[in-house]
């Protein structure tokens, strides 16, 4: 029976057949590493997302100057900014990387449902500096390479490679791949429900072997942060909680001072 997962995969090949990451604009990349941003950050690491819309909350933010918004969370202190780019589910456009590289100078992560060497390309012309790899798609059979080939064909275009687990079994694998950092998502994909214990559940019986460990969704406050440090997460992505701010900067500098 289909779920979630399958329904954004399927979308996602209409997207790429339909020349949606084709027509982005060529963005000159600022050399920034995402990884090295988490590594050498003196506060709290937060990858701070430019989301208009999700499945489970519908618009999040009616304001849509781009411009304004990256500006404010890097003055907020992220660390790097996700930009999520998705068209059917998450009101996002390829565009809006290179909009947004061209004002900030933090790291860019381009999230999307990638399934293809296609959208890799148009992350690297965009501007991005890394990528959001999922691997439940891997495993389901819908991109088209092998997870190891779609992180090469990421590091071919000097780009990092965030690869999304939400399953012990997802991070088992993931670890061994040559990722360069791992995403944790709180929120199950198939059913969209939140749990901020998958994190600690994960990283209680297994070692990240070296990676660095973002923790995704359901991050709203400076005590979820917390308490997810303690579980051994070491950034934060963090989507509506911050778009949904009625400032995102002073959001955003809320979330990097967690004490």
């Amino acid at each position: 029976m289909a779920d979630y997962i399958d329904l954004l995969a399927q979308d996602a090949v209409k997207s790429i057949k339909e020349g949606r990451y084709e027509t982005c604009t060529k963005v000159a990349a600022t050399p920034k590493s995402l990884k090295k941003a988490i590594i050498n950050a003196r506060r709290i690491p937060i990858i701070s997302e430019v989301k208009f819309a999700s499945p489970s909350e519908g618009t999040l933010r009616k304001n849509g100057d781009l411009k304004k918004i990256v500006r404010s969370m890097e003055k907020g202190g992220a660390a790097g900014i996700s930009i999520l780019t998705e068209p059917k589910h998450f009101s996002g456009h390829i565009k809006f990387v290179a909009e947004a590289r061209i004002q900030v100078d933090v790291p860019i992560l381009m999230k999307d449902i990638i399934l293809s060497p296609v959208q890799i390309e148009a992350a690297s012309r965009s501007g991005a500096n890394a990528i959001l790899l999922i691997q439940a798609l891997f495993d389901r059979g819908y991109c088209e390479l092998d997870v190891q080939s779609m992180i090469e064909q990421a590091h071919s275009k000097n780009l990092e490679a965030l690869l999304e687990v939400h399953t012990e079994n997802e991070f088992l694998t993931a670890v061994k791949t040559s990722a360069d950092l791992i995403g944790i998502n709180n929120r199950d994909l198939k059913t969209l429900q939140v749990n901020l214990e998958v994190t600690k559940r994960i990283l209680t019986k297994h070692s990240p072997e070296g990676k660095v460990i973002v923790s995704e969704s359901g991050i709203n406050t400076p005590q979820d942060i917390l308490y997810l440090n303690e579980c051994g997460a070491q950034a934060f992505l963090i989507g509506t909680a911050i778009m949904k701010a009625g400032n995102i900067r002073e959001k955003v500098k809320q979330l990097v001072e967690s004490t």
